[in-house]
């Protein structure tokens, strides 16, 4: 396994792991306060992403088969810019069940992708050290990403964060889509 291609990798996801945990920080607060979601509207507007996912990652993993799996991980980081700026632009809280189901494909190509592409890199004998270092590369994001994101918010506010997060996906989905190799 070259260990270098496998830690580039990693580090070019970072970027989306860390603005998940900044937003998933803030999200519901700004749901709530901002938009004026009830603790049950906010509860639907989650599952939609989740049913968005459910019926998707299928579909998705076989597509990452297909087309190459790199492809869909950079469909899935665009997808998360792409919702985490469309809530700076929400104004009422129905408008947030299309940015999450979005976001629930967002996260079912990464999930039907990015494991695999892990796998595919690494030799089986290190398969299970290799995902244990991308599930380091989660943890890391969600370490730093609520700290910030509470930080961010108090600070700045909710929406602006927003654009901040995104930002930070479209430098990683910059970085993998301008590697050399990746499978």
């Amino acid at each position: 396994m070259e260990k270098r291609s496998f830690y580039l990798l990693c580090a070019r996801i970072f970027p989306l792991m860390l603005c998940t945990g900044i937003v998933y920080s803030i999200l519901p607060l700004y749901i709530s306060q901002e938009l004026q979601a009830s603790p049950s509207q906010i509860g639907f507007i989650y599952m939609t992403g989740a049913v968005a996912g459910v019926l998707l990652a299928p579909r998705l993993g076989r597509l990452g088969d297909r087309i190459g799996r790199k492809r869909v991980l950079l469909f899935s980081m665009v997808g998360f810019a792409g919702a985490f700026s469309l809530y700076y632009f929400v104004s009422h809280f129905t408008q947030a069940f299309a940015v999450q189901a979005l976001e629930g494909v967002s996260w079912a190509a990464l999930g039907a992708t990015a494991p695999a592409l892990v796998a595919d890199m690494a030799p089986r004998e290190e398969r299970g050290w290799a995902m244990g270092v991308y599930e380091r590369t989660w943890s890391l994001g969600w370490i730093v990403g609520p700290l910030a994101g509470g930080f961010l918010a108090e600070q700045i506010g909710f929406r602006p964060v927003f654009l901040i997060g995104a930002g930070l996906v479209v430098v990683g989905a910059l970085s993998l889509a301008l590697a050399p190799r990746t499978p």
